[in-house]
């Protein structure tokens, strides 16, 4: 009897269960990372039959993705990792999520891998020969290379899968597709779209924590955790792309802000700027000497338009900004995000070029005018003459009387021209016709 009424009481439970689901687009970093361990939080703490997992990340944070998996291994609540849609990856660090979980799909025409640490050149460097040949030794690209490799070797048997392929992927940095992939063991299925998946999973037993549990999620509803506003706007500062671009929209609006006080929004927004950039730079690893380069880059760029060097000081603040920004989040042993060269830094190089030359012309062109101030600037004005003048008299102008004199008669409140400033007295003229 009461065997019975504990098999009931689970087909209840099991009848009353749900789906989660959450989406990870773009790179695994702390926002991203909070998210999903707090979806298997709620997961476990409502009652979900499951949590799915729909992922299309180019990599992130080594950290994040630890306490990621850290939570995905510890999990009372089953997570299903799905690549999707068409045309998404799951690179670096989503490889090491995907294989973590405790089922792993994607979606047809998506891909998996590639998850070798970055450097400047965009690999390891090779080991020296005891000859001496060979290309130079990089032993901190060799040092996160062992690391990852030993990391997700572990993970991969845990969970069973193809441990050869997962090791080469991060010290070859090979990739395949999702047919691929299943073919080598890494997933488990790869279905078209979510209700195939679903169908896919039904009846399957897992290994938990807490004793296998068999996947019962055929008509359960399905529920979308959604990422607080914080952890959005977080999600969105730990972008390095982001972040260049902030910063350098800092520095351009605090710049125009100092050569034209009281106009005060580009102060304001530079401000703004500055601050979710040092927000940004507390969430992603970054190089000091990189950073130094570009603001090093930036101050030459601006010295160049107050100092004669015949494109000297724009070549090397070029350098310089370029330079830094391929270095400024280059950390293999601890990220594989970076700053695109050629769809940000190179853009953004072009834009300060452009600025810069505009100012350089505005400043030529300033200093080919000549210069007017004072009563000076009265030269060309138009007034009326308060008496007749023959040749002196008084004349109305600019709200104030004036001694003027005219090398002609004029008649009172004819408008007359000024010429010329002498002291208190204004040269005039009649203005026929004007």
């Amino acid at each position: 009897m009461s065997a019975a009424l504990v098999f009931l009481s689970c087909g209840l439970a099991g009848a009353a269960g749900h789906l989660n689901v959450i989406t990870i687009e773009g790179s695994i970093n702390p926002a991203s990372a909070d998210y999903l361990i707090e979806a298997i939080r709620t997961s476990e703490a409502d009652g979900a039959a499951a949590l799915l997992i729909e992922l299309d990340t180019p990599g992130g944070l080594v950290s994040s993705s630890q306490d990621i998996i850290k939570a995905m291994l510890n999990s009372e609540v089953p997570t299903i990792v799905y690549v999707t849609p068409r045309g998404a990856w799951a690179a670096s660090a989503g490889m090491f999520l995907t294989i973590a979980a405790n089922l792993a799909a994607m979606t047809p025409g998506s891909s998996i891998g590639a998850a070798h640490p970055v450097s400047i050149g965009g690999g390891g460097g090779a080991p020296v020969g005891e000859d001496g040949e060979g290309a130079a030794r990089d032993v901190s690209m060799e040092k996160a290379e062992n690391l990852l490799a030993s990391y997700v070797e572990s993970i991969a048997k845990y969970r069973k899968r193809n441990v050869e392929w997962v090791v080469d992927a991060v010290r070859d940095s090979v990739a395949v597709d999702a047919e691929q992939a299943l073919e080598l063991g890494v997933i488990d299925f790869v279905a078209a779209d979510r209700s195939e998946l679903l169908a896919l999973v039904e009846g399957r037993d897992l290994e938990m924590p807490g004793g296998v549990v068999t996947l019962a999620l055929k008509g359960v509803p399905v529920e979308n955790l959604e990422m607080s506003l914080l952890q959005e706007i977080f999600n969105f500062l730990s972008d390095p792309n982001v972040a260049v671009i902030l910063m350098l929209g800092g520095m351009m609006g605090l710049y125009i802000e100092f050569n034209n006080p009281g106009l005060i929004v580009p102060g304001v927004a530079g401000a703004a700027c500055l601050i979710l950039t040092g927000i940004a730079l507390q969430i992603l690893p970054f190089d000091w000497v990189g950073l130094i380069l570009m603001l090093a880059g930036l101050g030459l760029l601006v010295a160049e338009i107050f100092v004669t060097s015949f494109g000297l000081l724009f070549a090397a603040g070029i350098g310089c900004f370029l330079l830094g920004g391929t270095m400024v989040f280059e950390q293999p042993d601890l990220s594989d995000l970076s700053v695109s060269f050629w769809s940000v830094l190179v853009p953004a190089v072009l834009g300060l070029g452009i600025f810069s030359g505009l100012m350089v012309f505005a400043l030529g062109r300033s200093l080919l005018v000549k210069q007017q101030s004072g009563v000076d600037e009265m030269i060309g004005m138009l007034g009326k003459a308060a008496t007749s003048l023959s040749p002196s008299g008084k004349i109305f102008i600019r709200g104030e009387y004036w001694t003027g004199e005219a090398q002609e008669f004029v008649d009172e409140g004819e408008t007359v021209e000024v010429i010329s400033v002498e002291g208190l007295s204004l040269r005039v003229r009649r203005a026929t016709g004007k």
